[in-house]
């Protein structure tokens, strides 16, 4: 039987108090709704439907590179049964389930989403809800069953129109559904607004199909943080730390060891070897791989790049989309970016920048240095304060450097330019043409030598404050 998935993703998030689609706020580095994705991916569905409104070209921007998404536009905002009734043509002539999700609800798992699936299948329901039972469940919707806890449901009611006893029940309702197809959308026409708000409310569509005798079943999470939903700031932080928990203690589980797991920040799609050490306040983010016995110093960030084994990152470095090879040591305050390739055993160090720059095995840029569109050799040695002048004010040239090039301190090379297999380049050089194999290029003028000049100066000084 086909499955196919609905996201509700219109509402603006009037407290998120944010010109951006509250579904794009980051949780631990992400768009919520990427999670949501996610997760729904793991059912395979026939089709994947969202429902936008507020700001819905920005949304669907957004997502543009999840191949096969389609999108129905919800304009007014009515409630959730009104939103589902936009994405009736996205489905038209389809049969099997329809998984409805919420995309501010980021916690839930594909686990519970199967077993959604499963027991709505099993059961032939017309409707299954995900439900949790928690401490305090103002706000939510609660389920009011036909008799006894355990016993049938009965319909859902919302916090704002419930009586005094069903306030009391602890059982809530997640905005998570499963659906037969068949028959979906004449029934959710039959909704009335009749509530608080005058909105259409999904939930009201449980008591309908019971009165109809139709089946309606329950799947309660046991972790009731799978469907906390997300609408403040507040909200927004707390659930990313529950991201970033649970997201440590796997990787120490799996033989990393994070000093400080409070102030570590590592997404969901980080990766870590074993024997790895991240020390406090370091930041890896998006899909970030790092090898095994590693160290990371505290201040570091990691953006989309791919770690080697036995690297060793100091204090306050950044790294974006770049890649470092095996026994490489990088830092303090060095930036790599932009496609930067560091093959192994090199060694950069402090203040040193390199973007779209290959830096090849066992070369070194110890200190002070910009390098940037540059291929640079095997065991060459950049000194203190080179720069590679790249960019004319039209283009971005390529300065190629040879192996076992030694670059003397204070160069600039400007792009483009050769400097061939063990060259050297004098102190203070500015070199504007290739230099061969071998070579020796110097650039600055010859040193003069001014014997009493600075016995002068001071006399003269001395004469003219008599």
């Amino acid at each position: 039987m086909d499955t196919h998935v609905v996201i509700l993703a219109a509402g603006k998030g009037t407290r998120m108090k944010s010109a951006l689609p509250k579904v794009l706020h980051r949780v631990a580095g992400q768009p919520m709704i990427e999670h949501v994705l996610a997760q729904a991916a793991a059912l395979n569905p026939r089709s994947t439907t969202v429902v936008v409104g507020h700001e819905a070209d920005t949304l669907k921007t957004a997502l543009a590179s999840h191949q096969g998404l389609a999108f129905v536009v919800q304009e007014p905002q009515r409630g959730t049964a009104h939103a589902l009734l936009t994405a009736e043509s996205a489905l038209r002539g389809h049969t099997g389930t329809l998984v409805l999700l919420s995309g501010d609800v980021p916690l839930l798992s594909a686990a519970t989403l199967k077993r959604l699936v499963n027991r709505h299948s099993s059961a032939g329901a017309a409707a299954s809800v995900v439900t949790a039972v928690v401490e305090d469940p103002g706000g939510y919707g609660r389920i009011v069953r036909s008799g006894q806890p355990g016993e049938p449901i009965a319909r859902i009611v919302e916090d704002r129109d419930a009586t005094a006893s069903e306030r009391e029940v602890s059982e809530i309702n997640s905005g998570i559904y499963a659906f037969a197809l068949e028959g979906l959308f004449d029934a959710v026409r039959s909704i009335a607004a009749e509530n608080a708000q005058r909105e259409f409310y999904l939930p009201d569509l449980v008591a309908i199909y019971r009165q109809r005798g139709l089946g309606v079943e329950t799947v309660t999470v046991s972790n009731p943080d799978e469907i906390r939903g997300i609408n403040s700031r507040i909200e927004l932080a707390a659930v990313s730390r529950i991201v970033r928990d649970e997201k440590t203690a796997e990787l120490m589980a799996s033989g990393v060891t994070i000093e400080d797991p409070a102030t570590a920040y590592i997404d969901r799609g980080v990766s870590i070897g074993a024997d790895t050490i991240v020390h406090p306040g370091v930041s890896l983010e998006g899909f970030t791989t790092i090898g095994e016995g590693c160290e990371i110093h505290s201040g570091v960030r990691i953006v989309d790049s791919q770690i080697g084994d036995r690297v060793t990152v100091f204090n306050h470095s950044v790294i974006t989309n770049a890649r470092l090879a095996d026994d490489v040591r990088v830092g303090p305050f060095a930036h790599l970016r932009n496609e930067t390739d560091v093959r192994a055993h090199a060694r950069i160090g402090n203040f040193v920048e390199l973007k779209k720059t290959v830096l090849g095995a066992g070369s070194k840029s110890m200190h002070l240095a910009y390098l940037g569109d540059a291929t640079i050799g095997e065991k060459v040695n950049i000194g203190a304060g080179t720069i590679t002048c790249n960019y004319d004010g039209t283009t971005k040239n390529q300065t190629v450097i040879g192996d076992g090039a030694f670059i003397g301190s204070d160069t600039q090379l400007v792009a483009p330019v050769k400097v061939g297999k063990g060259a050297y380049i004098g102190s203070g050089s500015t070199i504007r043409e290739d230099v061969p194999s071998g070579a020796l290029a110097v650039s600055a003028g010859k040193q003069r030598n001014i014997e009493g000049w600075v016995a002068e100066k001071k006399g003269r000084g001395q004469r003219v404050r008599g």
